[in-house]
Order: C-alpha cells, then sequence, then structure tokens
C-alpha cells in the first residue's frame, strides 16, 4: 500500500499544447491543462457534465514526449503525484497552486 500514498491516475483532454520550458541546466519542463468529464443526471434528470480542470506538470523525458506528442484536445492518460506549492506576486499577495508531477503519459485518443 505504500506506493498508493500519493498517487494520481486521470484520463482526460488536453486543454491546450503544452508550454515547453528549457532551463539553463538543460532540463525540460512541460506545463500544461487537462480535463476531465464526470456525466451524471440531476434531480429532474436532466444529463449533467461537470468538467474538472487540472494542472500539469512533466520533466525531463517525460516533458520531451510532451513536447513531441501532445496537442490540445488529444486524449491522454497519465499517471502522477499531487503537490502543492505557494508564492509572492508581484503585488504582495501569497498565491497557492496545487499541480500533478506526471511520472507516467499514455497517448489514448485519436483527435
Amino acid at each position: 500500500m505504500s506506493t498508493l500514498r500519493n498517487k494520481v491516475q486521470l484520463i482526460g483532454n488536453l486543454g491546450n499544447n503544452p508550454e515547453i520550458i528549457t532551463l539553463d541546466s538543460g532540463k525540460k519542463l512541460a506545463k500544461f491543462s487537462l480535463a476531465t468529464n464526470e456525466t451524471y443526471k440531476n434531480a429532474q434528470g436532466e444529463k449533467v457534465t461537470d468538467t474538472q480542470w487540472h494542472n500539469l506538470v512533466a520533466w525531463n523525458k517525460t516533458a520531451e514526449l510532451a513536447e513531441k506528442y501532445l496537442e490540445k484536445g488529444k486524449e491522454i492518460a497519465i499517471e502522477g503525484k499531487l503537490t502543492s506549492r505557494s508564492y509572492e506576486a508581484k503585488d504582495g499577495t501569497k498565491k497557492y497552486i496545487t499541480e500533478i508531477v506526471v511520472n507516467e503519459l499514455l497517448l489514448i485518443g485519436s483527435k
């Protein structure tokens, strides 16, 4: 069970093309968003789709795969871990970010 401590698995569609950043050290970073949909019927029997957006980051080889193969709208499956961080914005306010660090990436859609 220890491998399940901080594990996220999602299947969804890319909301944008990955933003690729090459650091001074030569490491690559990919940032992108993923939409997951849940469909259910409300009290009136109407079909409702709830879309959740997730911020994803990938490093090194996974970032290179994202750069090469991912584009807006593609359906993918990811596995990673949930991370949170904070920083101080230019206006002095503290901002919080929750994102998923992608360890594995699988292309499953044909878009």
